[in-house]
């Protein structure tokens, strides 16, 4: 068997089909083509066809991932969970979560630091809160203290600012307390500020 062409894929920039013997065998990505050193006339054996078929498969998942985790910062967890939602084998969603983390694109301490200014710059929430959305994306405690250390937001400023944003929503005083209390405010800085005003 051998080679016969690589054509450049119209629909995938930086992808290129493989024929082999003329007709379509598998893709890969320009980086795969390069790290197998392919090219018209190489000579493969059936096992070669099906080994490069796999680097193929794996090419592909890796592919995905790094579209995932370029959308917005991901945490492990997430990058880790969406590979087994795509069947990805253990060794290689390790194996992609290494090569992506040696990128710098996913990096728990990044990701809190990302999460924590992205939401603090969106909307008014207490640093419990903030702790408990990191907690369920399973961030480790002690990166999420880190970066929650780091945060020098003032919590009785910002519950200021949320209920005069929401008190004409919750005109019953329970109501916005509780309302406060779900966005992780403590109960004695929520009454300081609601008997302010």
């Amino acid at each position: 068997m051998k080679i016969t062409d690589i054509k450049a894929q119209v629909k995938i920039p930086g992808h290129f089909s493989i024929f082999v013997d003329g007709k379509y065998s598998f893709s890969l990505s320009d980086t795969a083509l390069l790290e197998e050193k392919l090219h018209v006339g190489y000579e493969l054996d059936a096992a070669e066809v099906k080994r490069l078929k796999q680097v193929s498969s794996d090419d592909k998942l890796y592919g995905l991932a790094l579209r995932y985790v370029s959308m917005r910062p991901r945490s492990e967890w997430e990058l880790r969970s969406y590979l087994q939602r795509k069947s990805a084998p253990p060794a290689l969603a390790d194996q992609i979560l290494s090569k992506l983390s040696k990128l710098n694109l996913v990096d728990d301490m990044k990701f809190a630091r990302a999460w924590v200014e992205s939401r603090r710059l969106l909307r008014p929430t207490s640093k419990r809160k903030l702790q408990q959305e990191l907690r369920a994306k399973r961030v480790n405690d002690e990166v999420i203290q880190q970066e929650l250390a780091g945060d020098e937001t003032d919590e009785r400023a910002l519950l200021r600012e949320l209920v005069a944003k929401k008190r004409s929503r919750y005109p019953d005083k329970l109501k916005l307390m509780q309302y406060l209390a779900r966005q992780g405010f403590s109960y004695d800085d929520i009454k300081a500020v609601i008997d302010e005003g």
